[in-house]
């Protein structure tokens, strides 16, 4: 459709917009792309770059109707559209019926969509449902035989008998094939260690995740730095250094957050699972919000956050609480915020939400280091394909948390792992008295939550507790020394 507005005028505010967008200047770039089209409405793709921006900037509601108006006005390729609003329920908004119903529109507009059947599959195995996410992913295969990430997902749902498994030779020689991208050699080698641990083939499940971990490192994308402990240890000293928070008193809010944080493969995924089958709990996932206000708010961290004003603060309460509203407006009560990393943003916690509560999740650090090397974690955890680094960062992570508990003892609850998978009901009650709830049956019965799960830890809450994950490190004691030198140092 032709141009109603002045060509000019918008022209050179959309260049601008580009421009903006380009160079990841995010709120400058939707106030143009706005004006863009307060001028000249009829122009799908400043529409889908407004959706695009706007999920980028926090709001999902807002993106999901700015792609509305890209579909409205014919935008090219709206199969893509269908599978961004798709990605927009499934990962911001919790709302895995609605992200599929998302992809299925995609793959009607395009049969055989790939991105959008891999998202499917993605999102059936977050409600648990291991039969229709297989089925997604063995399409794949059948479009596109080289394409080995399906069979990765695959493996990563089965639970081989024996090493002779047909999914075990079937990952054992797509590891073999050449011309497989880096990333997707990495997938398939964390895939296959996985079932060689799973048949007890301990000495070869450990060369796997060796093999899957050195890929992994090789596709790290050339701009993200490799994880240096010397200055990571001066970060969390920086942290340690701030001064003790002063309380302020805010006005009382409609949700009452719970922080569950500790170590990636430490309960933290399993305890969240625990209270979301509980009546009065609202499980919102790992929330980004406390890193980005942290980030954009307190810039240099946490230089900026040990002088803020009272002011700052409060409008750094508000934009957590407005990031919530967004996801599930009208939300009240308790609600968890599961961000296991969120150990760095303690010192922020306290001077925000006086009244909140912190869980932190424990486990014998030799299983959890030896879980995150076995874990196919994302790209940006650069300490996490080194087993030296893994101590490294655990040991500074302890130290940290050491330094919180003593500055805000009753604030922060250790929650067992082991304890949790020996004598579930005593550990439960102990974390629900300190969050003032009243202990529910349902919490016992967590794996029939209907809540999505979207970490690595989604098939094993979807289980009854079980203990074989506790000592774990046993099995592969003999390919762990320089982790344990550094543990132990």
């Amino acid at each position: 459709m032709a141009a109603t507005g002045d060509p000019q005028r918008y022209a050179a505010r959309l260049a601008e917009a580009s421009a903006l967008r380009n160079a990841g200047r995010v709120p400058e770039a939707i106030a143009a792309y706005r004006d863009v089209l307060a001028i000249e409405p009829e122009l799908p793709d400043s529409w889908y770059n407004l959706a695009w921006l706007l999920r980028r900037n926090g709001e999902p509601a807002e993106a999901l109707a700015a792609y509305d108006e890209a579909l409205r006005r014919s935008v090219s390729g709206p199969e893509e559209v269908w599978l961004n609003k798709g990605v927009i329920q499934a990962d911001d908004l919790l709302d895995p019926a609605a992200a599929i119903a998302a992809y299925e529109e995609a793959l009607k507009l395009k049969p055989g969509y790939l991105p959008a059947l891999l998202n499917l599959g993605n999102a059936y195995e977050d409600l648990g449902d291991r039969e229709a996410a297989t089925r997604q992913y063995r399409t794949m295969l059948k479009l596109a035989p080289d394409d080995y990430e399906p069979l990765a997902r695959i493996a990563n749902l089965c639970r081989p008998a024996s090493a002779e498994d047909a999914i075990v030779r079937e990952v054992e020689v797509a590891c073999g094939r050449p011309g497989v991208a880096v990333p997707v050699g990495a997938s398939l080698h964390f895939a296959l260690g996985k079932l060689l641990d799973q048949t007890g083939e301990f000495d070869r499940a450990f060369s796997a995740y060796e093999r899957a971990n050195q890929l992994s490192a090789a596709s790290r994308p050339a701009g993200i730095a490799r994880f240096d402990p010397d200055r990571h240890d001066a970060a969390v000293q920086a942290l340690i250094d701030l001064p003790a928070p002063v309380a302020l008193d805010f006005p009382p809010a409609a949700i009452q957050p719970v922080f569950i944080l500790g170590q990636f493969r430490s309960g933290s995924t399993l305890l969240e699972q625990v209270l979301s089958a509980h009546s009065g709990v609202t499980a919102l996932g790992e929330l980004p919000s406390l890193s980005q206000i942290a980030a954009g708010m307190f810039s240099p961290y946490p230089q900026a956050l040990a002088r803020a004003s009272p002011a700052q603060l409060t409008a750094a309460r508000q934009a957590y609480l407005k990031a919530i509203s967004k996801r599930r407006p009208g939300l009240s009560g308790v609600v968890t915020d599961k961000r296991p990393d969120n150990f760095y943003h303690v010192g922020l916690i306290l001077r925000l939400f006086p009244e909140a509560k912190i869980l932190h999740t424990v486990r014998d650090a030799r299983d959890v280091c030896l879980s995150t090397f076995f874990t196919h974690l994302s790209e940006d955890q650069t300490y996490a394909t080194d087993l030296r680094h893994i101590a490294r960062r655990y040991k500074a992570y302890e130290r940290l948390m050491a330094h919180w508990k003593a500055l805000a003892p009753d604030r922060i609850l250790d929650v067992s792992y082991d304890t949790l998978v020996q004598d579930a009901e005593a550990e439960i009650r102990r974390a629900l008295d300190f969050l003032g709830l009243p202990f529910e049956p349902a919490c016992l019965d967590f794996h029939a939550s209907a809540a999505p799960v979207k970490t690595a830890s989604v098939w094993q809450v979807r289980e009854p507790l079980y203990q074989r994950s506790s000592g774990r490190w046993r099995n592969y004691e003999t390919h762990l020394l320089p982790l344990l030198e550094v543990l132990n140092g």
